[in-house]
């Protein structure tokens, strides 16, 4: 499924086997993803690298902050403005509620559990995105992402780019600017930047991962068939290290197959639903051929893209009510699946945004048509998020906000808590440290695992 680019040269039907061999190396879109892996290994030189082991995790990335209020922590007691238009619903859980309009969720809640008191201090995106996917709030204007590495960098870079012929890390789908979140290295080199996966294909512009694409795929397989056959066992043995690597993802067994969406059946692509829905079933199959941290980003599906419920960008209602039951196929649909196929010792699965929304809401004309509209604001006191598998403790709510859903008064939690829950997972010491551009240690999250999980 994979294909490699140059700004001059693509791999396509009827290359020739002298075209594509090079002197030193296996031509230029080989080339540059060989130097690639040979400037990280340089960048981490004297680092203390890690084996990845069989853990790896999801993260489903809410862009634009989810209301609480209206997914996993409503409250039908207060006020109309408080409590919103939808009603909760009982799930196979007692005593944990939510939302009607997530009926699927209802039925499996025993298999994930909710975090209702997660909270911070960061309200704008610019600086509520950092803080989650980071666990520092800096903004680089200029580059339009994090200033500090993010949790797919960091992951990256403790394991190493690639490995057994697969990215260690990548990202998918919604975008803020011009990056997916959790795949911005901050003040490090870009050589440890995962890939990311989009309308595109899999690339990586930022550190030129040079065609990793997915369209054009019968031509494609047929390509690297005819590849793969050209190359005799006497040319593989020229080839160096990086070299070798680079081999592997473009045109391993492992990588090819696990892009082929073509092989699941139709059942599972109607359970998944349509949309984004497909791309979480791609990181399920990534994660099983080896993937340890895939980030897809899950738009709005309303007229307000992402979950921004602003009054100005949209009824906050009918954005709900367009958006919640492809949400709730799809993350049910990887729930069941990671359950059904033996993953959920292995693979954590976190879904959540930046920050909720605001308890109050609000009525406003809306930027498109003028007609009122009714919403809520960014809210960084409270939030909620859901965390599934990863052999932990499932069928429980933890913390809880008061009858506002203004802030916690049980188990505060911060999102540093839940980074060093991840890095605990996938056995990654959530004490290490990297120094910055100065030379000061600067810790990879500074909060400590959630122990109800464990």
């Amino acid at each position: 499924m994979l294909e490699f680019l140059t700004n001059q040269h693509r791999l396509c039907d009827g290359i020739s086997r002298r075209n594509f061999l090079r002197v030193g190396g296996l031509g230029t879109g080989m080339v540059t993803l060989a130097n690639l892996l040979r400037r990280q290994a340089e960048a981490a030189s004297g680092e203390y690298r890690k084996s990845p082991g069989a853990k790896s995790v999801i993260l489903l990335w809410q862009q634009g902050g989810p209301s609480h209020l209206e997914t996993y922590d409503l409250k039908p007691q207060a006020d109309r403005d408080i409590r919103g238009p939808f009603h909760p619903i009982e799930t196979n859980v007692p005593g944990m509620d939510i939302c009607e309009l997530l009926p699927m969720h209802a039925k499996i809640a025993d298999k994930f559990t909710l975090i209702r008191s997660c909270s911070h201090n960061w309200s704008g995106h610019n600086d509520g995105i950092p803080m989650m996917v980071s666990g520092y709030p800096g903004w680089d204007e200029s580059r339009h992402e994090s200033t500090n590495p993010e949790l797919g960098a960091v992951v990256s870079r403790v394991f190493g780019q690639c490995h057994d012929g697969m990215p260690v890390a990548c990202g998918m789908g919604a975008r803020h600017y011009s990056y997916v979140p959790t795949t911005a290295t901050g003040y490090w080199s870009d050589v440890f930047r995962p890939p990311t996966v989009d309308e595109k294909g899999l690339k990586n512009a930022k550190a030129t991962i040079d065609g990793l694409r997915l369209d054009d795929r019968r031509s494609l397989l047929r390509s690297v068939d005819r590849l793969r056959g050209d190359l005799d066992h006497g040319v593989m043995e020229t080839l160096d290290e990086f070299q070798r690597q680079a081999f592997e993802i473009m045109t391993g067994d492992r990588a090819r197959a696990a892009f082929d969406l073509s092989l699941e059946d139709e059942k599972t692509h109607e359970r998944y639903g349509k949309g984004w829905g497909q791309q979480a079933l791609l990181a399920r199959r990534l994660v099983e051929a080896g993937v340890k941290f895939v980030t897809v980003g899950v738009p709005g599906d309303s007229e307000v893209y992402n979950w921004d419920d602003h009054a100005v960008n949209g009824d906050l209602p009918t954005a709900m009510r367009q958006r919640l039951p492809n949400y709730d196929r799809a993350v049910t649909a990887l729930i069941e699946d990671i359950y059904n196929r033996g993953l959920d010792e292995d693979v954590l699965l976190v879904v959540t945004g930046e920050f909720g929304r605001t308890p109050r809401g609000n009525t406003r004309p809306g930027s498109r048509d003028g007609k009122p509209n009714w919403g809520r604001d960014h809210w960084a006191n409270a939030m909620s998020i859901l965390v599934s598998g990863g052999g932990n403790t499932m069928g429980q709510v933890i913390g809880a906000t008061n009858s506002k859903g203004e802030h916690p008064v049980q188990r505060e939690l911060t999102p540093q808590d839940v980074h060093a829950t991840i890095y605990r997972h996938l056995g990654i010491d959530h004490h290490r440290t990297f120094n910055d551009t100065s030379g000061r240690p600067i810790h990879i999250a500074y909060g400590e695992p959630i122990t109800e999980l464990s």
